[in-house]
């Protein structure tokens, strides 16, 4: 049954996927852009939607909790620097996901998942 999961579990252990979410919210995050699979990246969407939120904030407090996330303290800081020139009209909906063509190997559904 899946009452009260929010995530999908990916397959993978909790720290594994763990590690899997702040590596791609932080590649997202600095590139704008990724490829993923469709499940991957309904799952990191609520994760960078949260560290954009957080970088709107500004606080000292919001910046220790997106460094403690985020694997790149230079990304942090350029992220803190503009999002509220980027994002400050908008109330959420960072984030589009766009599906794809599957995966030629194994036909899994990709996505692309790109910052607004």
């Amino acid at each position: 049954m899946r009452h009260s999961r929010r995530i999908p579990k990916l397959g993978k252990p909790r720290d594994q996927r763990r590690a899997l979410l702040r590596s791609l919210a932080t590649e997202l995050i600095r590139h704008g852009r990724i490829t993923t699979t469709k499940t991957r990246a309904k799952a990191v969407q609520s994760e960078a939607e949260k560290m954009i939120s957080l970088a709107k904030d500004g606080s000292l407090a919001a910046r220790r909790r997106a460094l403690g996330y985020l694997y790149d303290k230079q990304l942090v800081h350029s992220l803190f620097a503009q999002a509220e020139e980027r994002y400050g009209s908008r109330n959420g909906g960072y984030t589009r996901v766009l599906r794809t063509v599957n995966r030629r190997g194994d036909n899994a559904e990709m996505a692309i998942i790109e910052l607004i």
